[in-house]
């Protein structure tokens, strides 16, 4: 398939305005491209947050980023991939030689910043019916029948689970179960709090789960959510609506405090009470996307006299061609659950029902699947 493919996608016009559903043009992939025919794509709400202006790329930008389909065509000087390879997108353009790839956090890789809305060489092979170019969210644009990718941006799969699950593994499962065994390094019998019981928290309480906490408190505003969070191995549920003083309410329930908190929310007070929670010597992880204005504020002191840690995780510090593989075995070996994060599926025209879905809090996982 070297020619052009007419497509169905999702793009976000406008900053604040509702999404649509259009055709578009996707062109073949010139050197070091693959295009994909996209089975299945996670609607994240990092995708909502590029819609909205959060995260400020410039549209017309093709939405969707945690997809999963098949190698339709390979440009030329591709390696390890070929045409009828299952693949999975990563948002995150890992180059493999600059000192982050080097060092073993390809994560914050230096190409990534160069494929923000761009293919690495700064164009896109989409445009729309009137000829006009558009945009990519994080380098991938997978939420459309078909999406020519760089190289780099895919991680080829196995044949034995279905699309779904192996899209929901290339964002929200790495991101969250990532921030607590690859950023935190959580250690077994420990305390720990999630902030916010999403798609992301969900898989940062399964995370902890895995690797071993004796106690895991989820923190949400939505009890519908709560109850999802035992599901996933919450052991213990806290809805913060109307608590004047979260902090104060979680360093009772863990008994002084938490070894690990992660707040998967995106918010600058969020993150504070991560922090405030925790118990001397814990570590909070900040895992949300937050708004490029938004400012946390904590007691610096702590910092030394506690020996508190408050850091970041980005992609759940992934090395994704290894980490996709471990965490697609941990689902096959009944330890970590894909099916359960997928809420509802839509049709790619149904894609603005998703998103508002989305906004008011109605999916853990919403899913658009293609023919």
């Amino acid at each position: 398939m070297s020619t052009r493919q007419k497509a169905r996608a999702v793009i976000a016009r406008a900053h604040g305005a509702p999404v649509t559903v259009e055709d578009i043009w996707v062109d073949p992939p010139r050197a070091g491209e693959v295009m994909i025919k996209i089975s299945a794509c996670g609607v994240c709400h990092s995708d909502l947050s590029a819609a909205k202006g959060v995260i400020p790329l410039p549209p017309p930008v093709v939405l969707g980023h945690e997809g999963a389909g098949t190698v339709v065509a390979v440009g030329d000087g591709v390696k390890g991939l070929a045409v009828g390879d299952r693949v999975v997108s990563s948002f995150v353009s890992m180059c493999g030689h600059c000192r982050y790839c080097t060092t073993g956090r390809p994560q914050l890789c230096d190409q990534a910043g160069k494929a923000a809305f761009t293919l690495p060489d700064g164009s896109t092979r989409l445009t729309d019916m009137a000829g006009q170019p558009l945009n990519i969210f994080s380098g991938c644009g997978v939420m459309a029948d078909y999406a020519t990718l760089h190289q780099d941006n895919v991680v080829k799969i196995g044949q034995d689970v279905s699309m779904e699950c192996c899209a929901l593994v290339s964002c929200g499962v790495m991101t969250g179960v990532g921030a607590v065994v690859n950023t935190a390094r959580l250690t077994a019998g420990s305390v720990a709090v999630v902030f916010g019981a999403g798609g992301v928290g969900l898989n940062a309480i399964q995370g902890c789960r895995i690797a071993g906490a004796a106690m895991i408190v989820a923190v949400d505003r939505a009890d519908s959510k709560l109850e999802l969070a035992r599901l996933f191995g919450a052991t213990h549920t806290v809805n913060a609506s109307g608590d004047e003083n979260i902090v104060k309410t979680l360093k009772k329930l863990t008994g002084g405090g938490a070894d690990y908190a992660f707040e998967c929310v995106g918010y600058g007070e969020v993150v504070a009470q991560a922090y405030g929670c925790l118990r001397k010597g814990g570590t909070a992880v900040a895992v949300g996307v937050a708004g490029v204005k938004d400012t946390t504020s904590i007691k610096t002191l702590t910092l030394s006299m506690e020996e508190k840690t408050l850091t970041g995780s980005y992609y759940g510090s992934a090395r994704p061609r290894e980490d996709f593989p471990r965490l697609i075995s941990l689902y096959q070996g009944g330890r970590l659950k894909l099916e359960e994060l997928i809420t509802h599926r839509y049709r790619i025209d149904e894609a603005p029902q998703a998103f508002e879905d989305l906004a008011q809090g109605r999916n853990a996982r919403g899913m658009i699947v293609f023919d």
